[in-house]
């Protein structure tokens, strides 16, 4: 059978398959010419002139603050950093225009009602904005391109001239067929009834141009060698006429092609040898030699091959930062296998006998491209790339090793299996997890799907059309929306670039050094990945992962409002995973930004769709940890002594060498540092047991579960609880013991006791000196039901005689609760 059937297409997931490969998805900042076809051309700081909404006969000037599609977050100038009236504008249907429009169409420039009081001289707070800043591209909010993503430009019909791979100094006319995210499927031109010469290319590739390209830079206009035969040279000229003829309605804007790499000048002369791979099956590193130098900027590269009977050569163009070439001994130097060419004798290849035998000699290394070393990509990632047996095909990749900046690739469910690829971290063939979904274009799942038949998540679809519940109507013209308001945008992403503002104060949770070393930015892209990949980026800064974690973790009490996601944080040996609510819409993504900041004691601009250039807006970086606490922190609104919701959703786990999965263990909340002391007195084995971690004690998942049995189940002996297995518990003294005459009569229920109701108990007791810890922990009635023995030891840094004393009484209580109240 195909590999992959029907049904498990349909079934795959991504978010299933990592956490069953124990995976991890490459950063989508690494796949820059993906970020790159995202943008709109416009960019934050940019300014243009808007109606005012309450007199829409007047105009002012307005900066924008983030882009998300054909929709402006916009913020009056004169407003400096209040964004309480930032509101979103759809390019479509808003009253925009370039600085300038208004003095040209004599309109009138005047100031807001809300910042009047502000500006007491119009003309100077003009002068003074005005100076030096970048306009919004008058072509992006006028005429036929209004509002349109560039990437929407190049549409089925669109015509492009595309170099010819065998000889540089040629270019042909080609048809885009498709246009799937910027991955254009290209027929050339004359061809219309033949798909047998069709090929996919990246919109940014270096060797794809506008129509006219050739004609300006010298290069020959005609059809390459491979299919010049099969028309006569009259119907190549008719053909060539026809497409001058109809120029204007198939042609892309030349300002699409700006952010193409620029090609710089090479320094390779002809017979130099070099190790290289062939882009056409890129398996395998061989000998190559430069065949030919057409100018400054391209050469021509064949594989060596010494087979006196040989028929066909591999050579390719070439230019100074192509991929895949290599100096001499790089292979060697790098502890990878160099393929001899065909032909050679023997199996160890030698270079310097090699270059000696030729008469040849090596390329220096001043002809090869600088490598890139902060790329993001590390062994075992997952990420999406393209077959190059098959280039229809995009297949699930392994990253199964790195060397410099160059990736070998394993795929995943291809229709016919090939060895592992060679590409670079700069290929516009790879990309990251979720872009065939994003954009609609099937995505070889593995040949033995990982489908979970019990379990059925709910997979949020990518925002393709919806931003949320609201439209923007094409009637409401000149119509302002407020940054809070829900709109509807035809763009493929939703979810703004978030910037991660590294001068902004970190929090008692986050590492500044490690916070530092995060990407500028992550995105733009679908809202549940792009929030996603943020926070486990966050996770990862933390001084303790898992308590970053924790504080990020679902509260099940809370109104649900978005999309629930599993993160995972590593800490000490351990792994940790817990339900993280993300948005999935954009108006709700710098609220989101925002409050997780908050939630996490550190500066509300730390991360979000706003980028701080110079000063932060909060001031952040004059206040002290203590009053950044007070200011931003969460002033102990909460219990501590116990997890929201009566328990933690975070859960951790013991690497194990199987795939197993384990029963879900919850944990105990609590603030308190351990000692050395307490360390010690761990149960072997316990999630504590490795020491180091001072946030992760268990909850009694078992007393709550011990709740829902029946009345006679409840009556059963009652037991103490430990963090570890059987074979781990502590031993119990024979102090814990109950006595008949010990009995407790309680007035009230334990599970309603409040923090002073419990101090009040424990002050009535011979622990009465320990009462002023359970009042700085904040430990209610349940939290008092789920200690036991060693989390006391833990959270209250007790050594092992008080500790049974105080469990002494703590059991009291839990044998009244059952007695009196269980039922």
């Amino acid at each position: 059978a195909d590999a992959g059937s029907s049904v498990e297409e349909t079934e795959f997931n991504w978010d299933e398959y990592l956490e069953d490969t124990g995976a991890t998805a490459a950063p989508h900042g690494s796949f820059k010419h993906v970020d790159t076809s995202l943008q709109n051309g416009f960019a934050p700081g940019m300014k243009l002139e808007v109606a005012v909404k309450s007199d829409q006969n007047t105009y002012w000037v307005a900066t924008i603050i983030t882009t998300c599609g054909q929709l402006l977050l916009l913020r009056y100038d004169g407003y400096g950093e209040d964004r309480k009236a930032d509101f979103w504008c759809d390019i479509m249907t808003a009253d925009l225009h370039p600085i300038g429009w208004c003095e040209q169409n004599k309109k009138i420039l005047k100031v807001p009602e809300g910042i009047k009081d502000k500006i007491p001289d119009q003309e100077e707070f003009l002068r003074r904005v005005l100076k030096g800043a970048s306009s919004a591209p008058a072509n992006l909010l006028e005429g036929l391109h209004r509002g349109k993503n560039p990437l929407d430009l190049i549409a089925p019909g669109s015509r492009l001239e595309l170099q010819n791979v065998r000889d540089s100094l040629e270019a042909w006319i080609v048809n885009v067929v498709e246009n799937v995210g910027g991955r254009l499927k290209l027929r050339y031109e004359g061809l219309e009834d033949s798909d047998k010469f069709d090929q996919w290319l990246f919109y940014l590739d270096p060797f794809l141009h506008e129509v006219g390209w050739a004609a300006q830079h010298g290069y020959s206009l005609q059809p390459p060698l491979a299919i010049r035969s099969l028309k006569s040279e009259a119907d190549w000229q008719e053909i060539l006429k026809k497409v001058r003829e109809d120029e204007e309605e198939s042609s892309v804007p030349t300002d699409l092609f700006k952010d193409k790499p620029v090609i710089g000048v090479h320094s390779f002369a002809e017979g130099m040898k070099l190790e290289a791979v062939d882009p056409a099956a890129p398996f395998v590193i061989s000998p190559a030699t430069v065949l030919k130098v057409y100018n400054e900027k391209y050469f021509m590269i064949e594989i060596d091959d010494l087979r006196p009977d040989r028929t066909t050569s591999q050579s390719y163009i070439c230019h100074v930062n192509s991929a895949g070439i290599f100096p001499v001994q790089w292979s060697l130097k790098n502890g990878l296998h160099l393929s001899p060419p065909p032909g050679y004798p023997g199996q160890d290849f030698d270079w310097a006998d090699y270059l000696k035998q030729c008469g040849a000699e090596a390329a220096p290394q001043s002809c090869f491209p600088s490598l890139i070393s902060d790329h993001g990509f590390k062994e075992n990632m997952k990420l999406e790339a393209v077959n190059p047996v098959d280039p229809e095909e995009v297949c699930i990749a392994t990253v199964t090793k790195l060397k410099d900046s160059y990736l070998w690739l394993q795929l995943e469910g291809s229709k016919k299996p090939v060895p592992d690829c060679i590409v670079s971290v700069e290929s516009m063939n790879i990309f990251p997890v979720g872009w065939c979904e994003t954009n609609g274009y099937q995505l070889r799942p593995p040949r033995k799907a990982i489908v979970n038949k019990q379990k059925k998540i709910a997979v949020v679809q990518p925002e393709k059309q919806i931003l949320s519940s609201r439209t923007v109507h094409d009637g409401l013209k000149n119509q302002e929306l407020n940054s809070s308001d829900s709109v509807v945008i035809n763009g493929k992403y939703c979810c703004p670039k978030i910037y991660f503002n590294h001068r902004c104060f970190s929090g008692p949770y986050l590492n500044k050094g490690r916070i530092a070393e995060l990407p500028q930015s992550v995105g733009p892209g679908n809202c549940v990945l792009v929030l996603k990949e943020v926070l486990t980026l966050l996770i990862n800064a933390a001084y303790k992962p898992s308590r970053v974690l924790r504080e990020l973790q679902l509260d099940e009490e809370a109104a649900w409002h978005g999309h629930g996601e599993t993160l995972k944080a590593k800490y000490k040996g351990k792994s940790y995973r817990a339900t993280v609510e993300v948005v999935r819409t954009a108006d709700r993504v710098a609220d989101f930004c925002r409050k997780t900041c908050i939630k996490l004691e550190c500066c509300p601009n730390l991360f979000g769709p706003q980028m701080v250039l110079d000063k932060c807006s909060e001031n952040c970086s004059v206040l002290t940890k203590t009053k950044y606490t007070h200011y931003y922190g969460k002033r102990k609104n909460k219990r501590i002594g116990r997890p929201p919701g009566g328990h933690s959703n975070l859960e951790v786990a013991l690497k194990k060498p199987n795939k197993r999965r384990k029963r879900r263990k919850h944990f105990f909340v609590h603030k308190k540092k351990r000692s050395s002391a307490s360390v010690d007195n761990t149960p072997a084995g316990s999630p504590q047991g490795s020491g180091g971690e001072e946030d992760d004690d268990q909850d009694e998942s078992e007393l709550s579960h011990s709740l829902a049995q029946d009345r006679d189940k409840r009556k059963r002996k009652l037991r103490t609880f430990s963090f570890s297995d059987d074979e781990n518990k502590p031993p119990s003294p024979k102090d814990i013991k109950m006595e008949v005459a010990e009995k407790l009569q309680l007035d009230s229920n334990p599970l309603e006791w409040s923090v002073a109701d419990v101090v009040r108990f424990l002050k009535s007791t011979d622990c009465a000196p320990l009462a002023r810890i359970f009042l700085d922990q904040e430990i209610d009635g349940q939290a008092l039901l789920l200690l036991t023995l060693p989390t006391v030891q833990e959270c209250m840094d007790l050594k092992l005689g008080p500790a049974i004393k105080l469990c002494h009484h703590i059991e009291r209580v839990k044998l009244a609760f059952y007695q009196q109240f269980a039922n």
